[in-house]
């Protein structure tokens, strides 16, 4: 696609060609989750040990990930191939209310879970858009995908489906609002991938014009996987790291603890904030555990708090908005901003 798509030569990590120490987190990850995959396979029967429990973790986690996962890392491909210009365009370059709301739309829509919209908003901000829509876009994603929206009315109703859902946008919005200000206010760096639009620049002709140009065969399919790949190491570093503790965690933790002790009360609120926090699990994962949160302990607070701020807190999202935005202060106001809210809401929805 010459028109519309085209091949990005820029990236946000730059490229340097001097010789760097292999990343003991990754391959050591990405080891370890092999090794242990592989004799879950092999072990079929549960003997509830404890390397039965963590290689069966793993093997859950992983398969349990990898279809969001991949799909995240080919839109990675896809993002890296499209001009900035129309990304900035359909999000709304000038920022604002309206651009956050664009952002946390694009977010419910997107059909990806957690791991996978990391890949995709890593890119967004690697293509320009600001600080603010990304925030808002990430805390809009993960459990709102059409298909988790539709399993979670399954599971707790419709009423309280779409009470979350209206929450979690607004929280997101919120988000990406105070983050703009605190870009503008230069207390939080800007995008220095930032690109301005040309007056003239219309979104919809011209990708009227770019796909009646294009043409979609199996080298470009290919190389936009590949291209998606490169872009997502990161990703897949924390990925792997996180998949890693979450089976350790598992070790010692069942998931019959969160209804026996997660109630609505101030210190189940506290312990469902904590276990959001170290428990890595995806969307698939959390959609499940928070509702038996809902309907097993009654506490519907608690089970918003568990899907939320297994976002704000999650170290793998901090850890890749820490590398993408080479800002510990953009990463670490992720949680500041966001976890009071979210622990407010939790408190106002235990006592409803």
């Amino acid at each position: 696609m010459k028109s519309i798509i085209m091949a990005n030569n820029s990236s946000c990590c730059g490229s340097q060609k001097t010789k760097k120490r292999p990343d003991l987190i990754l391959w050591g990850s990405v080891a370890v989750v092999a090794l242990f995959y592989f004799a879950a396979m092999i072990d079929a029967e549960h003997d509830g040990s404890k390397f039965d429990v963590f290689s069966h973790s793993v093997f859950g986690l992983l398969n349990q990930m990898w279809l969001g996962l991949s799909v995240g890392i080919f839109f990675v491909g896809v993002l890296d191939k499209i001009p900035r210009e129309f990304v900035i365009s359909a999000l709304g370059k000038n920022g604002g209310f309206s651009g956050m709301v664009r952002a946390t739309a694009a977010g419910v829509l997107l059909d990806l879970c957690s791991h996978g919209i990391l890949a995709v908003g890593s890119k967004l901000y690697e293509r320009g858009v600001s600080v603010g829509q990304v925030m808002a876009f990430l805390i809009a994603s993960p459990w709102n995908s059409i298909s988790l929206t539709l399993i979670l009315w399954s599971l707790i109703g419709f009423n309280w489906m779409i009470t979350f859902l209206l929450l979690s946008m607004l929280v997101a919005i919120i988000t990406g609002l105070i983050f703009e200000q605190f870009e503008q206010r230069n207390v939080l760096p800007k995008n220095p991938n930032k690109t301005e639009l040309p007056e003239d620049f219309k979104l919809w002709k011209g990708a009227k014009e770019g796909f009646k140009n294009s043409s979609f065969s199996p080298k470009f399919i290919l190389d936009t996987a590949i291209s998606g790949i490169k872009g997502s190491k990161i990703i897949i570093k924390w990925l792997f790291f996180g998949v890693v503790i979450a089976a350790a965690v598992r070790v010692f933790m069942n998931d019959d603890m969160f209804s026996d002790y997660f109630g609505a009360s101030l210190l189940g609120l506290v312990l469902t904030v904590t276990a959001a926090t170290i428990i890595e699990v995806c969307s698939e994962g959390s959609t499940p555990i928070a509702a038996d949160i809902l309907t097993r302990a009654g506490a519907p607070g608690n089970s918003f708090t568990f899907l939320m701020a297994g976002v704000s807190t999650d170290y793998t999202e901090i850890m890749v908005l820490k590398d993408t935005t080479k800002s510990w202060k953009i990463a670490l106001f992720l949680p500041l901003i966001t976890l009071p809210q979210i622990i407010t809401l939790g408190i106002l929805l235990n006592n409803l």
